[in-house]
């Protein structure tokens, strides 16, 4: 009876020793925003409540997010943005506060949340038809720049759309996203000759 004590006991304070080891020997902490603070091990990042509690264990498809002289990832309303590669393209997606993926890796890029909205590129595929010469379907790709709500739903078209070669030697790097929010409802978008409009989101 004795020795199942001592058990229950180790097994009890495993993870409590496995939680306090992982928020030691850190190499960045980040401010708190959304009631979390960002934490980076080596080249992996988790998320601590405001009691220093883990909440989100240490994980490599966390996006950073440049925030003024430095670069960490963050989470707003509930929605942190992670990179899935697929055939050597990075998509964007995000998860929730307790690492669920609550809207799939899908875009070309993506901005964080701000109140429960943010801007991303959404991927297109039109179907041209059938190459009869090489017996095959044809297809083009392009992109529209898009407000989506929370759950990843299309609120706003932005700008778009653009046509690209979807290929990883196309797109080493992400499209930029060429608008910003400025306020709550507010999207200033900058266009190809550098100019500025101004769009009012429906409430």
């Amino acid at each position: 009876m004795r020795k199942q004590v001592i058990l229950f006991m180790v097994l009890l304070f495993i993870p409590l020793i496995n939680a306090a080891q992982n928020t030691e020997q850190l190499d960045f902490i980040s401010p708190f925003s959304d009631g979390v603070a960002a934490i980076k091990k080596g080249n992996q990042w988790a998320f601590i409540d405001t009691d220093g509690e883990l909440i989100l264990d240490f994980r490599t498809d966390l996006v950073l997010t440049e925030t003024g002289r430095t670069s960490y990832p963050i989470f707003n309303s509930n929605r942190c943005l992670i990179i899935k590669n697929k055939a050597g393209i990075p998509y964007y997606g995000y998860i929730d506060k307790t690492g669920k993926t609550v809207i799939e890796p899908q875009f070309l890029n993506a901005r964080p949340f701000n109140e429960n909205k943010a801007i991303a590129l959404e991927l297109v595929k039109e179907d041209l038809g059938k190459n009869e010469i090489l017996n095959k379907e044809v297809y083009q790709y392009k992109y529209f720049e898009v407000v989506i709500d929370s759950d990843g739903k299309i609120k706003t078209y932005l700008t778009g759309p653009v046509y690209i070669g979807l290929s990883a030697s196309n797109l080493r790097k992400p499209p930029v996203i060429s608008s910003t929010f400025i306020s709550e409802n507010l999207i200033a978008t900058r266009s190809k000759d550098k100019k500025w409009k101004i769009k009012m989101l429906n409430k």
